[in-house]
């Protein structure tokens, strides 16, 4: 029987039935996505397959009618964009290359994750159509203004389609520029669609659970573990990616979870205060200056490479330091240089865990005395979203070292995890 990617099919074959979505295949092989979120590649010689449903296009709006129960179930549903940016999740092998590339829409999600219609009414966009490397900040504002157009438009939940690679800068940034009363939560995957194991499935869904919860934050939401059992609410100031290509790569850092998405039952379990839906008002603050860098402190590096910086007007500087936030004696006065032309500078460790405290050793306290702003327990990359965007609101020195010392979004705790 003749069939499509997108359509829903039963294949049998050697006694055994498969269920699924047809999905793009590059062999011989019929490949489909169970409800499990697992691919299956089967041989079709000898198979029989039967079409249960043909592919539907979820962009073609829902004509209205008075009989039709499911989309009057549809329409009782919580309102959820989804807006697409590119990356793993909105990937598919690329026939030219053979290798993966950003080609899905917001659309295609949707259609390759028919369980997603059951948990919210959902419209779909693409922002951009970029694998995450490609990231700017410039991308970061034009999401920003998409993000609150939705939640203006009546939008009860966000979900961001992002590649992992720097997702956890876009979540950070966009923690800084939104005040959000809905859940914004980003999701991401580590294997394409069209792969065996791919964890896309499992991660939208679970980010749809929270999309339609009480948490109005912007949070990341991916696998807890290898296995298929639930996935974390990191919040999205706090969460790295660990690993390059496990499907549980993400991981809070100085903080746990929010909580977890139960996959067997799809309940969100908590276990640490959050913003609750409807508390606060929409606002944007969309500002950034781009000229900020990250520089990385190492054995012996010179202190010219600060001075390089400085020199090429730079407007901020965030610096991974040693231990509790160290760089070498002779890289202290090229930081007071900076300060005192009125250059922020705030300071970090290159260690995961723990916090910054410059006031241990000497060195730590001359980099005080040379006007250094203690980071507290942020990481290098939220340090420098909350620097781009701070300096976006103000251009006085003084109010800009103020907001860097202030928790604005759950970026600093009181207490680091041992």
């Amino acid at each position: 029987m003749e069939f499509d990617e997108g359509d829903r099919v039963k294949i049998e074959k050697d006694g055994v039935a498969y269920e699924g979505i047809v999905m793009p295949s590059t062999t011989g092989h019929i490949v489909i996505k169970m409800n499990s979120g697992y691919n299956a590649g089967i041989d079709p010689e000898n198979a029989v397959v039967t079409v249960l449903e043909k592919k539907q296009d979820v962009s073609t709006p829902k004509a209205p009618s008075s009989t039709s129960k499911k989309e009057a179930a549809t329409s009782k549903l919580p309102k959820v964009s989804i807006l697409s940016t590119g990356g793993t999740i909105a990937s598919k092998i690329d026939y030219r290359t053979g290798a993966v590339t950003a080609q899905f829409s917001a659309n295609d999600i949707l259609q390759a994750i028919p369980e997603l219609t059951e948990i919210a009414d959902f419209s779909g966009k693409a922002i951009y159509n970029i694998l995450s490397e490609n990231m700017k900040a410039e991308y970061w504002q034009e999401l920003a203004r998409a993000i609150v157009k939705e939640i203006e438009d009546g939008a009860q939940g966000i979900i961001v389609a992002h590649g992992t690679d720097t997702m956890m800068y876009s979540a950070a940034a966009l923690s800084f520029m939104i005040k959000t009363p809905v859940p914004i939560v980003f999701v991401g995957s580590q294997r394409s669609a069209d792969r065996p194991s791919s964890d896309n499935a499992m991660n939208a869904i679970c980010a749809a659970k929270v999309a339609v919860s009480d948490i109005a934050e912007v949070t990341v939401v991916m696998h807890s573990d290898e296995s298929d059992d639930r996935c974390d609410i990191h919040r999205g100031t706090k969460v790295r990616k660990l690993h390059t290509s496990r499907r549980d790569a993400f991981r809070s850092v100085n903080s746990a979870p929010i909580g977890y998405v139960d996959y067997g039952t799809l309940e969100i379990n908590t276990s640490l205060d959050y913003v609750k839906r409807g508390s606060r008002e929409l606002k944007i603050s969309d500002s950034l200056e781009t000229r900020c860098a990250i520089v990385k402190f190492t054995p012996g590096a010179s202190p010219d490479i600060l001075a390089y910086y400085i020199d090429a007007g730079y407007r901020g500087l965030v610096i991974e330091g040693t231990g509790l936030g160290h760089v070498s004696t002779d890289w202290i006065p090229q930081v007071e240089r900076a300060t005192k032309a009125g250059i922020p500078v705030v300071m970090t460790s290159q260690c995961l865990n723990g916090r910054v405290c410059d006031r241990v050793y000497d060195t730590g306290r001359d980099i005080l005395r040379a006007g250094a702003i203690e980071g507290e327990n942020m990481m290098p990359e939220v340090a420098l979203a909350k620097m781009m965007w701070a300096l976006g609101q103000s251009d006085d020195y003084a109010t800009v070292v103020a907001m860097m010392k202030e928790n604005i979004s759950g970026e600093i705790t009181e207490r680091s995890l041992e």
